[in-house]
């Protein structure tokens, strides 16, 4: 048995912590009949209620529980996957790693903070993100562009901030679902609250697991096999009037395997790893062609990344007078991953401090400012026994450091303007860590300037905009190719600049009771964008784009409430790239979406269906080229990627004041890549294998079905 890490000892602790909390509330209502439920406001949740604590004012999409809930998304990608701007980009068959774009920028330039503070280690953004949960989350908060530069100037692309749910008052809930595929989820959520109102915590856990799918029946999957497990605990204190502490553990643990169908070609995770024999089967399908059966061993397309992080948090917050607060935070994330792709084993481990002070005062009724000081330090180490020996190979084990200040003054000369005007100055270094690359690749100063601008034209109809400047220090390299699969001939990494992005951002928002229209339009360009290319030996090699490179957005949503019981939300988007972005894209990008949601409710019945529409693209113009047969010229797969649809509907009952059930099928007409004779699998023209053709759907039809209690 593994020893418990002490973030999970803690995690232990404040469950039994939880459990007397929540009994002690109770007893005090049954002491009193008059009194059902406990419900309180501390310190910390009164001042956001007021504003207090905000320090943007640029267009931030906001997807509550219920928004969650109607998706039946389980993970942060599924929740936010296709809402405005945001593309979940499935960039490999075998592991399914996850990219999260906004903006049409590449998934690296997006941060995820956990209530306003970085928690995710520079490689968390690749493997486990599908195991970031959405149990006990109160909402996501998506804000695209470098307008995030106030607390994350590395965002360029934007900021995923999630925020958990505090307790307000006692309660209980539980979650089981089953469905196709396997598919299994247990959800759990516990809040209590001191009969005071001073102490609240809440505890959640999370399980949830889904098997492989292999849609054309060839022994190779096309959506890998993941299990994820998550214990969350917040804690928050009122320690007097004017001052609270908060305190959140958190423990996730993925494992993720994709290649070889478990049952068909080979017995378990463990012998397909055991039985890497480095030695390369003379076909590996048959006929050479990968529509065919898959006849190789099961190493040979085996993808398996098992990872664990633990996340940690203290926030101090002090009201020092009526129109000054402070705040003082420091957080943790280790991240740990063992891997094997294909024969290549990758082990990696990631640290992270960070430590900010913040403080927010209001000069007079037209100015609100806020200013502070913060500092990251970060430290990736990372080994590969298959790779160690090869000549060419340069380690990807980095130090990355940051140190900065920040200023904002939000005017607001009268009631239809506010204008934030925000500065940060960064000392960045950062430092590949291997002997042969000897000096600071990076060591920069980097002034990120940002405006914001708010105008209300009437009271339903407001313009945002929103420019600002931001930086990312291109350091994770195997994984961002996630294992690459002609890795044997080693690694090369050519980096000696700061990513440096500008942005700017238009939204115009028509707001009613019963309808609401945003239309909004966003421009970035990256200069010194990473990208992945090939020395004259073919070994891979990181390097930067000469050239800037650029993406323009457009997107209109509509929101109307037909009647008390029916609601349409249609949104259209496009998205414009530059033939620098093209080329630094692995897998092809979403240039046009359309979609529709329907929300039917009334009494105890609740429908939700949602269809989302993808144009077509050309995929030569991002690099494709691959063959079904080796060698074969005449099996040259297709260079148009069609368009399609996915539609999926949720039914939901509320039996009783405590039950809920409900059942759903996602991708109701099973619109797959491969479904429509198209395989992920592919053969190069130097007659490589790879596995990331992709360009449409790889998951198919699920059904499901599950049941909600609640105390």
């Amino acid at each position: 048995m593994k020893s418990l890490s002490p973030i999970s000892l803690a995690i232990a602790a404040s469950f039994s912590l939880a459990t007397s909390t929540v009994t002690f509330a109770e007893q005090a209502t049954v002491d009193n009949q008059d009194i059902e439920v406990i419900e309180v406001r501390t310190l910390r949740q009164k001042l956001d209620q007021a504003g207090r604590l905000k320090d943007v004012i640029q267009q931030t999409e906001i997807l509550d529980a219920l928004m969650i809930e109607n998706k039946n998304a389980l993970s942060l990608t599924a929740a936010i996957n296709n809402e405005p701007g945001v593309n979940v980009s499935n960039e490999c068959s075998m592991c399914g790693v996850k990219r999260i774009m906004l903006n049409g920028m590449k998934g690296e330039h997006t941060t995820i903070l956990v209530d306003g503070l970085p928690t995710h280690t520079l490689i968390s953004g690749f493997y486990a993100v599908d195991a970031i949960a959405t149990t006990g989350v109160d909402r996501i908060e998506v804000a695209r562009g470098a307008g995030a530069s106030l607390i994350a100037p590395e965002a360029i692309g934007g900021t995923v901030n999630i925020i958990t749910k505090e307790a307000y008052e006692n309660t209980a809930s539980f979650d089981f679902a089953k469905g196709s595929h396997d598919f299994t989820a247990m959800k759990g959520m516990a809040t209590g609250v001191s009969e005071d109102g001073k102490t609240g915590i809440t505890f959640i856990g999370q399980y949830d697991k889904q098997d492989q799918e292999d849609h054309d029946d060839n022994g190779v999957s096309e959506a890998p096999f993941i299990e994820n497990l998550s214990f969350t605990t917040l804690l928050t204190q009122d320690l007097s009037d004017s001052s609270n502490v908060q305190v959140r553990l958190s423990k996730v643990q993925s494992e993720i395997f994709g290649g070889p169908v478990i049952g068909d070609k080979v017995k378990s995770i463990g012998a397909a790893i055991a039985g890497y024999d480095q030695i390369e089967s003379e076909q590996l399908f048959v006929d050479d062609d990968v529509r065919n059966e898959y006849i190789g061993k099961p190493w040979e397309t085996t993808e398996w990344i098992d990872t664990s992080r633990d996340e940690a948090y203290v926030k101090y917050l002090s009201e020092l007078s009526d129109s000054t607060v402070a705040e003082f935070a420091v957080s943790y994330a280790k991240h740990e991953q063992d891997s094997f792709y294909e024969g290549i084993d990758y082990q990696a481990e990631d640290t992270m401090w960070y430590v900010r002070g913040k403080f927010d005062m209001e000069l007079s009724d037209e100015h609100f400012i806020t200013f502070g000081v913060d500092s990251r330090q970060e430290e990736m180490r990372s080994s590969t026994e298959a790779l160690e020996a090869v000549e060419a190979y340069q380690s990807d084990a980095f130090d990355y450091n940051t140190a900065g200040i920040f200023f904002q003054d939000t005017w607001t000369p009268n009631d239809k303007v506010e204008i934030a005007i925000a500065m940060r100055l960064d000392q960045v270094e950062a430092d590949f860590v291997d002997p042969e690359k000897p000096g600071t690749e990076i060591d920069e100063t980097f002034f990120a300037p940002r405006l914001d601008l708010r105008y209300f034209h009437t009271d339903e109809l407001t313009s945002r905009f929103s420019t600002g400047r931001g930086y990312r220090a291109p350091l994770s390299f195997f994984e961002t190719d996630h294992g690459i699969l002609d890795a044997e001939l080693g690694y090369q990494i050519d980096i000696d600049s700061l990513e440096e992005s500008v942005s700017a951002s238009y939204s115009l928002n028509y707001d009613t009771q019963q309808l609401a229209i945003t239309a909004s339009v966003a421009h970035s360009e990256v200069d010194n964008l990473a990208s992945l290319e090939e020395t004259a030996e073919g070994v891979p090699l990181l390097t930067q784009l000469d050239e800037s490179a650029a993406v323009t957005t457009y997107d209109i949503t509509v929101g109307y409430n037909i009647t008390e019981q029916f609601t349409v939300n249609l949104g259209v988007e496009k998205f414009n790239y530059d033939d620098a972005f093209k080329s630094s894209y692995a897998i092809a990008p979403v240039e046009e979406r359309a979609s529709i949601e329907l929300q039917y409710e009334k009494d105890n019945l609740k429908i939700f269906w949602t269809t989302i529409w993808f144009g077509e693209k050309d995929l030569s113009e991002y690099g494709y080229e691959g063959f079904d047969k080796l060698n074969d010229p005449t099996s040259a797969k297709t260079l148009t990627g069609d368009a399609f649809s996915t539609s999926d509907l949720k039914l939901q009952y509320q039996l009783t004041e405590q039950v809920k059930l409900y059942a759903g099928v996602s991708n109701i007409f099973e619109e797959t890549q491969i479904d429509n004779g198209d395989s992920p699998l592919f053969y190069d023209a130097d007659g490589g294998y790879d596995v990331a053709y992709i360009y449409g759907s790889l998951h198919g039809r699920e059904m499901y079905a599950g049941i909600e209690v609640s105390l």
